[in-house]
Formats: structure tokens, sequence, C-alpha cells
């Protein structure tokens, strides 16, 4: 189609990639560095995607208790694919290493990720971020 809009060339994207976090990086192609942020901020005041961090979108669907728009996946997972899309390694932290050791029955929340190198990055939505531990 001749007529397709940097949106719905975003939207038809978004529908074929396998993951859930997208970089604005991947979009690159479809048009100025503008346009496409400002397609990006479309999408996600239409509630299509949700800004998890600098560059960083995930797949949105209406939350069943107040309609607003929430991840499609959990925030670890998403943070540990954002990390992983970014190139830095992950691994679990100490409080999954005590869990899963069996010298503690506390269930980690997940909001805290082991990782090798140093980052400064914020990874969340809503106000609640994922904390980073230095393994």
């Amino acid at each position: 189609m001749k007529n397709d809009t940097i949106e719905t060339k975003l939207i038809k994207r978004i529908v074929r990639k396998r993951g859930n976090v997208f970089m604005r990086s991947d979009f690159d192609d479809l048009g100025g560095y503008d346009q496409v942020g400002r397609a990006l901020r479309i999408l996600v005041k239409k509630g299509q995607l949700l800004k998890i961090g600098q560059g960083l979108y995930t797949r949105a669907e209406a939350s069943p208790f107040d309609g607003t728009p929430s991840p499609v996946k959990g925030l670890r997972v998403l943070a540990s694919e954002a990390l992983d899309r970014l190139g830095i390694e992950t691994c679990p932290s100490r409080f999954e290493q005590t869990y899963n050791s069996g010298k503690t029955t506390q269930v980690p929340s997940g909001r805290v990720i082991g990782v090798k190198k140093r980052i400064r990055r914020k990874i969340g939505f809503n106000g609640t971020f994922v904390s980073f531990e230095r393994a």
C-alpha cells in the first residue's frame, strides 16, 4: 500500500515481532528520528504501547480492573528482556539465590535484578521501577 503512515507501519512491525520489548532503534528505517518518536508517542497515548524506559517500549493491553494500559508481561520479565536487548548480562540476585538454595522461605519480589555491568537506566512504568544489584 502506498498510503501507509508511519503509525500503521509501526503497528504492523510490532504485530510481527516476537519479543515484548521494542527499542526506538528497531524503527529507524521507517522514517526520521522525530517522525518515529511522534508515532511512538501517539501509540502510547492510544494505549497500544507502554513506555518502560528511555527508548524502550512494550506491548500494552487494557487492564481488566480499571481499563488503563498495562504491560502484557510482568515487570521482571520485561526488564530482563530489555537488558538482554541492550547487551547487559543478567543473573539471579542474592535474594533469588538464597530462596533457591533453601536458606529462606521469603519469596523474592522480582524487583531486584542482578547484573554483571554497571547500569544507570531506569526501567519501569507507573512509578514502579526495577532496581539493579551488582553480581
